[in-house]
């Protein structure tokens, strides 16, 4: 027997219109991209090259953490500029482990110490760096680092009830510190060159078509559990005190809900999301360094999150897709001009679509919505007019009888 705490869930997955397209939209991927690229000729108009498959891949590891940062921001109303960092340092993760992997094929051969640090004459590897030969521990790193700090971060920020844009202030400061941090040669991460030249991931060669392929897919499936988990998280009780405090806080205080725990708890979420992000973007582009901290990042994956459509969750997933698709397409055809591109683009949909790309196209296709339903009610009345026209008034027969009697 389902019980009222089950519908919220069912209703999460399958009353959302837009969650299931996008759901679709992503298996649909997931299965042509390694078809076309697989068994399709190269000479075919068809084929997808390897190129195209990594940049789309890389695409989805954007909408991911654009998706986690709408959870936090249009849900919760904590407009953070750090998750550059959280994105970053599951990065780095991964590409640890991936560096360890490369063992003495190296350029300099060494058994143990990776090419960046014989360059920069260490002597010995870092001690932060063993465990990292073991793709389980790994991954247990991409959503710990990012998430211990968001943890941390979190409660000494929003115990201290510090909201607004003094929450986006220190989120941005936090991420510029460990630009500069990352930056430095005695850190051990490479430096401002940071790392690259992978070879292997589970014992595939990550630069293979095929292994391309599996990263694509694996990205695709992350965005799909990602949206899910999020999805389901709005739609339950949970949420709805995220909304809570999102519009009035205060109010949410005065109702007796801990509203720190509820922000820590969603803010440290959303960093280990975009700490999955980071992981799969980096053997898809096959580098990381420091560049990925800037401050400039975070403020894109916020762009990316109001050109789709802040509090929708799929807009965020659209619109991470979407810009950066423009951005590929405006860097190749005018590449000094693109800041000031994205500039227009961000003030534009502020001015013209306060909700997005999907609130413009939820108008539009729910004006159409009524218009139909309006013309199908019109029909409807014709009918029943025409019926009651032609209809043959009854014969005239003896009155009915009282029921009374003499």
């Amino acid at each position: 027997m389902m019980t009222a705490s089950h519908r919220p869930m069912l209703f999460a997955i399958f009353g959302d219109r837009g969650g299931q397209i996008l759901l679709g939209l992503l298996l649909l991927a997931a299965i042509l991209v390694p078809i076309l690229n697989q068994m399709v000729p190269p000479d075919s108009p068809l084929y997808l090259n390897a190129y195209r498959v990594s940049l789309f891949g890389k695409y989805l590891c954007f909408a991911l953490v654009a998706l986690s940062v709408d959870l936090v921001w249009g849900f919760c109303g904590l407009l953070s500029l750090g998750h550059a960092a959280f994105f970053s340092l599951g990065g780095y993760c991964m590409a640890i482990h991936m560096m360890r992997q490369i063992g003495e094929r190296g350029v300099y051969g060494h058994p143990i110490l990776m090419d960046s640090h014989v360059f920069l004459n260490w002597n010995e590897l870092p001690w932060f760096w063993y465990g990292f030969d073991s793709f389980v521990f790994t991954f247990a790193m991409v959503l710990l680092v990012p998430g211990i700090l968001a943890l941390v971060f979190g409660w000494l920020a929003f115990r201290s009830r510090v909201t607004g844009v003094y929450l986006s202030i220190i989120t941005l400061a936090m991420t510029f510190s460990f630009m500069l941090a990352f930056f430095r040669n005695n850190m051990g991460f490479g430096g401002n060159n940071g790392m690259t030249d992978f070879m292997d991931l589970l014992n595939f060669n990550v630069r293979a078509d095929a292994t391309r392929c599996g990263l694509f897919v694996a990205s695709a499936m992350a965005v799909g559990m990602a949206y899910i988990l999020c999805r389901v998280i709005v739609a339950s009780k949970l949420g709805r005190v995220l909304i809570t405090i999102r519009d009035s806080e205060s109010r949410a205080r005065f109702l007796g809900y801990r509203v720190e725990y509820f922000k820590v708890f969603v803010f440290t979420l959303s960093a280990m999301l975009a700490g999955i992000a980071g992981a799969l973007y980096v053997p898809q582009v096959g580098i990381i360094n420091p560049s990925e901290f800037h401050v400039a990042k975070s403020i894109e994956i916020v762009i990316w999150v109001a050109v789709g459509g802040r509090g929708t969750l799929y807009g965020a997933v659209l619109g991470g897709i979407f810009v950066n698709y423009f951005k590929t397409f405006f860097t190749t055809w005018a590449p000094d001009y693109w800041l000031y591109a994205l500039g227009v683009m961000f003030v534009g949909v502020t001015l013209f679509m306060p909700q997005g790309i999907v609130g413009v196209l939820s108008k539009f296709f729910g004006k159409k919505k009524a218009e139909a339903d309006k013309d199908a009610d019109k029909d409807v009345g014709g009918d029943t007019a025409e019926v009651t026209a032609e209809s043959p008034e009854p014969a005239p027969g003896p009155a009915p009888e009282s029921g009374g009697g003499r």
